[in-house]
């Protein structure tokens, strides 16, 4: 039998017993929705790929500490969005706006007729949208709807009060609202 036909409690109970090709494979099967979780919190896809690997290192050498009292993807979850959030707020103390994101130009020659598929088209415009807003907005937003958690969850996450988070995501959902219609 090999690591890839093992259960998850399985490959747990050997990355507890310091096992590498248990956390590789644990780390092979949730790297992709993990990474996904990270860049839409840190909004650049090269540190969420650091972000994420250190989470990972966090909690292989905090598995013990894994109770099974939540499903492990929730519990590594977990840890991949503190450690994000961390490393935003460090990043974001120091980091300038870079023009070359934030400057366009088009150059009508190389433009080129394709056909829109206007459903994906609608789904970049609100995450653009979400991406834009300030960022107490954006984390609240995107772990209420992207990443699932509750208001309590989310209060607990970013450490604010339930009213705080409540109010928050309401101002939120309104930001967003408006920017939306005045796109249109």
């Amino acid at each position: 039998m090999t690591l890839t036909d093992l259960n998850i409690e399985e490959l747990i109970a050997l990355c507890k017993a310091k096992n590498q090709k248990a956390e590789f494979e644990i780390y092979r099967r949730y790297s992709k929705a993990m990474f996904n979780v990270a860049v839409r919190i840190v909004k650049d896809e090269h540190y969420a790929e650091d972000v994420m690997q250190e989470a990972f290192l966090k909690a292989f050498a905090r598995i013990s500490d894994y109770r099974q009292e939540v499903a492990f993807g929730a519990w590594l979850k977990r840890i991949i969005i503190n450690h994000s959030i961390d490393f935003y707020k460090k990043i974001s103390k120091f980091q300038f706006d870079e023009l070359e994101r934030n400057i366009y130009r088009i150059d009508h020659e190389d433009v080129e007729l394709v056909e829109i598929d206007f459903k994906i088209l609608k789904v970049e415009k609100i995450l653009q949208t979400i991406n834009n807003l300030n960022d107490n907005y954006r984390m609240v937003l995107t772990l209420h709807y992207i990443e699932g958690y509750d208001q309590e969850e989310i209060a607990e996450i970013l450490n604010i009060s339930y009213a705080n988070c409540r109010t928050t995501l309401s101002r939120a959902k309104e930001n967003i609202r408006k920017a939306l219609q005045n796109s249109i």
